[in-house]
């Protein structure tokens, strides 16, 4: 598979169920931008950050006819319990198998206190209405990071 974070490739389909065990497709969203972002664990300090900014910024990436999609392992129950505690009103996808983050090349070598394991990598991926990669953040640092997506699509947005 070539490197997933270059540009102008076709974003990877995907099929995996949401915080209510609903299917979701990438074809769901045909003719809207998705943000697609993988994130480590539910309710984790980083983690929670990025859904809540996220959140924060969902009315502006709606008008720009954007979804957010968030991607962990973490089961569909978790992801509600996540969900309602903080108020978030993004999607959250389960993918315990890690078959999408593979796909989007997030599951890597991560090292932790001198340990290195296999772990989601905070990235994110924005992918135009015709399913294509337009850009990607393979190394992510939540501060800040929604804002940046959303400018990042309102550049394209205003193509």
């Amino acid at each position: 598979m070539s490197n997933i974070f270059q540009t102008r490739q076709p974003a990877p389909d995907f099929s995996t169920p949401d915080q209510n065990d609903n299917l979701v497709s990438l074809d769901n969203f045909s003719g809207q931008w998705v943000v697609l972002y993988f994130y480590p664990k539910d309710d984790t300090p980083g983690c929670t950050t990025e859904a809540k900014d996220f959140t924060d910024l969902y009315q502006d990436f709606s008008q720009l006819g954007a979804k957010i999609l968030g991607v962990s392992p973490d089961s569909g129950k978790a992801h509600c319990k996540f969900i309602n505690k903080h108020n978030l009103s993004i999607t959250l996808l389960s993918d315990p198998e890690h078959l999408l983050i593979e796909a989007y090349g997030a599951w890597r070598l991560k090292k932790f206190m001198g340990k290195e394991y296999m772990g989601v990598a905070r990235s994110t991926f924005l992918i135009s209405p015709d399913k294509i990669i337009a850009y990607a953040w393979p190394n992510v640092k939540t501060k800040d990071h929604a804002q940046a997506v959303l400018t990042k699509l309102q550049e394209f947005a205003n193509i």
